[in-house]
């Protein structure tokens, strides 16, 4: 009788180089930006404008435009770290999962109902915004439902946490159906939610009218897929 115990040896070790493989993919940051160029970005929805200015990716609004992002992926389950600076006077996000309308598509937020245009962003958006709103690290789902999580059951550490005119460090978790977020090492938003489970990252510069300029700066941009 012929020994099958070579061919458990071989399938034992294919498993374990799978798995290791894995745990490797696993357990390393790469950066996301390389500071010196945006290979690899695409802006979307706008024209705000991106440059790379001393290692950081600048954001400019630009009056008259709509919501703009630089985007990026798509990834699915990721742990990605950025530190951002932004005018006290703008607000901003980080779009995670996200996504494009191939065409005018209807949504309602607050009853109200409206129509996102043809290659308009949708998706999560962690808030970027000033301290008295008491939304930063909170989640957003732009362009389709509204506030998921804003922070208003989170404590006032939570909404706090964001500091004004100063570099804020950022980290998100997204695994599976669950989101995290941490601002300044606060834990903010935590949000289960199964719309989207993978899509791409932008940076956003939000529309202004008035005829300001404003500008919201990214550096140290790092993604660990999980």
């Amino acid at each position: 009788m012929k020994s099958i115990a070579p061919f458990f040896a071989m399938v034992a070790l294919s498993v374990l180089i799978v798995w290791a493989a894995s745990f490797a993919a696993d357990g390393k940051f790469v950066p996301l930006f390389d500071g010196k160029s945006l290979d690899g970005w695409t802006v979307q929805g706008g024209w705000g404008t991106y440059v790379v200015e001393d290692n950081m990716i600048v954001g400019t609004t630009s009056e008259g435009s709509p919501n703009t992002f630089l985007c990026k992926g798509p990834f699915g389950d990721f742990e990605l770290q950025f530190d951002v600076l932004c005018d006290v006077e703008l607000n901003s996000g980080v779009q995670i999962r996200s996504h494009i309308y191939k065409e005018d598509t209807p949504f309602s937020i607050g009853g109200r109902e409206r129509t996102a245009k043809t290659g308009e962003v949708y998706g999560y958006q962690v808030e970027i915004t000033d301290q008295s709103r008491g939304v930063a690290g909170g989640i957003y789902d732009e362009r389709r439902r509204g506030w998921l999580d804003d922070l208003s059951d989170n404590g006032l550490r939570a909404k706090q946490a964001f500091k004004d005119g100063e570099w804020n460090h950022y980290r998100i978790v997204a695994r599976g159906d669950r989101i995290q977020t941490w601002v300044n090492g606060v834990p903010c938003a935590d949000l289960q939610d199964s719309m989207d489970s993978s899509g791409f990252i932008g940076l956003q510069v939000h529309s202004v009218r008035g005829g300001h300029t404003y500008k919201v700066r990214w550096k140290n941009i790092h993604i660990k897929e999980l």
